[in-house]
């Protein structure tokens, strides 16, 4: 069993990093259905490890709160770290495919074309609307697209993670 001082770390560490990777896919969230921004299906597939950490890191959080054996709360936070290199290679793949880097996948585009509240009009938005293509980067904020940006916040969690880890009492 950990003592106190590194399960009050930790579970300080697995709260704040579920809020953090919910604050990340909120943003995500605000860009499409707030600023009107369709995401692409790599940009989809780059919020799955925050869909997926945010409970991860509230079952490590209970872990250590009920004292369940430490390898959970510890096996859990090593699944964070994990889902975050997954998030920083496809999301760096994603940002490569943007600069034109390399090529993407032939079928990328978008997963849906958006809500359409008539539907006498379906057909005519459906051949309305432009599905973004992967390689084309919706909006650089500082240079970086959003996919550089999730680089980053994958790469900032994973290291924070890393630490959290190898923190000894």
């Amino acid at each position: 069993m950990l003592n106190a001082d590194v399960d009050k770390h930790h579970m300080e560490f697995a709260l704040s990093i579920a809020l953090a990777m919910a604050a990340i896919v909120g943003g995500a969230l605000v860009f499409e259905y707030g600023l009107g921004y369709l995401p692409c299906y790599l940009c989809l597939l780059q919020r799955t490890p925050y869909y997926i950490g945010v409970p991860v890191a509230l079952i490590a959080a209970l872990a250590i709160w009920q004292r369940w054996p430490s390898c959970v709360a510890r096996g859990a936070i090593i699944i964070i770290g994990l889902l975050m290199v997954y998030g920083a290679v496809l999301s760096a793949y994603h940002a490569g495919i943007e600069w034109a880097w390399w090529d993407g996948p032939a079928d990328c585009g978008a997963t849906s074309a958006g809500v359409v509240t008539d539907a006498t009009n379906l057909l005519s938005a459906i051949d309305r609307v432009q599905p973004p293509s992967c390689d084309e980067a919706a909006l650089r904020i500082a240079g970086l697209s959003l996919a550089g940006w999730n680089v980053l916040l994958s790469l900032a969690l994973l290291v924070w993670t890393v630490n959290v880890l190898r923190r000894r009492a």
